[in-house]
């Protein structure tokens, strides 16, 4: 079937957990889905039969990802865009009013006249990153116990576990190599991986891990990134009863990455290492510091990606 010929169409996708509000603009048309694999379907069909010039939807992390892997496997031209960016938009041309399919006339309006640059996303690739980097950190754990093992057996067996380690050693090598190639593929992922590896103590490593196990890096305020990490105090109160506060929650991969960069990062970023210290002086013990310290990497590395500044720039 040949497709509608209307220059410039652009579309606006406001995404929730259980609806799509789709707008076509200019045709000014309006339908909705339900976000599943079932109406995704739909609404590519629907929109294939369009000569689309880019279809904008906003990135939450989570419930935009059905919609596109769809669009990336049709070849489709979409824009995955900060939701920061559509607010202000909104506040610039003064529209208040808020529903669900005023705000996708909204997205497509923005796209329409901001034009966001074409994302290159491709979640498949983000979804092989977590994976090698999971794997990647059950060798390593591997490797670990082997080493102890090495110190402690006796000498008639230690060439059986020099065997193991150079093996691990070799699959890790390539596990590393394989999460390189796949950020360099994506200049999307190039760009944050750049970004989040200025700050002293991020490698390569854990800026493939941010990539994938924290896609919403950027998206979120300070509160929303760190109880999503599960590094934000929670109160413990209940009737006359005042507990601690204490950490909860969030995602464990992404605070195991962040602990171990931290580590790293106490011994050659001079800011973390003195904001540890003051903290122990002051009585924290050295765990509470320790969590106290990722919070604020977290935070600030959601800051840099937000607004797209290298740390060397960001006062801190």
């Amino acid at each position: 079937m040949n497709k509608t010929v209307v220059q410039n169409i652009n579309v606006g996708v406001d995404t929730g957990k259980d609806f799509l509000d789709i707008h076509i603009r200019p045709l000014n048309e309006y339908f909705k889905v339900n976000n599943d694999k079932k109406g995704v379907s739909e609404a590519i069909k629907r929109l294939n039969k369009l000569n689309v010039e880019r279809i904008v939807i906003e990135s939450t992390g989570r419930y935009e990802a059905e919609f596109v892997t769809a669009c990336a496997k049709a070849n489709m031209p979409f824009s995955v865009v900060n939701p920061v960016h559509v607010k202000r938009f909104a506040g610039a041309i003064g529209r208040r009013a808020k529903t669900d399919k005023l705000d996708a006339a909204l997205i497509a309006q923005f796209g329409e006249v901001i034009k966001p640059k074409l994302s290159s996303l491709k979640p498949e690739n983000m979804q092989k990153m977590a994976d090698i980097v999971r794997r990647r950190n059950q060798l390593i754990e591997m490797q670990t116990k082997e080493k102890n093992r090495l110190q402690i057996m006796p000498k008639t067996v230690q060439p059986s576990i020099k065997a193991i380690l150079v093996v691990l050693k070799k699959h890790i090598e390539k596990m590393n190599d394989e999460l390189a190639e796949l950020i360099e593929s994506c200049p999307d992922y190039s760009a944050k991986s750049e970004l989040v590896q200025s700050m002293p103590g991020i490698g390569k490593i854990s800026a493939a891990a941010l990539i994938s196990y924290l896609p919403e890096l950027g998206l979120m305020n300070s509160k929303q990134v760190a109880a999503l990490v599960g590094v934000a105090p929670m109160n413990k109160e209940s009737g006359r009863y005042k507990g601690k506060q204490v950490t909860q929650g969030g995602r464990h991969q992404v605070r195991t990455v962040l602990f171990m960069a931290m580590m790293s990062a106490m011994q050659c970023n001079l800011k973390f290492k003195a904001f540890y210290e003051r903290l122990v002086e002051a009585g924290k013990p050295k765990k509470v510091a320790i969590i106290a310290c990722v919070r604020k990497m977290v935070v600030i590395l959601n800051s840099m990606v937000r607004d797209g500044v290298m740390w060397e720039e960001k006062a801190v």
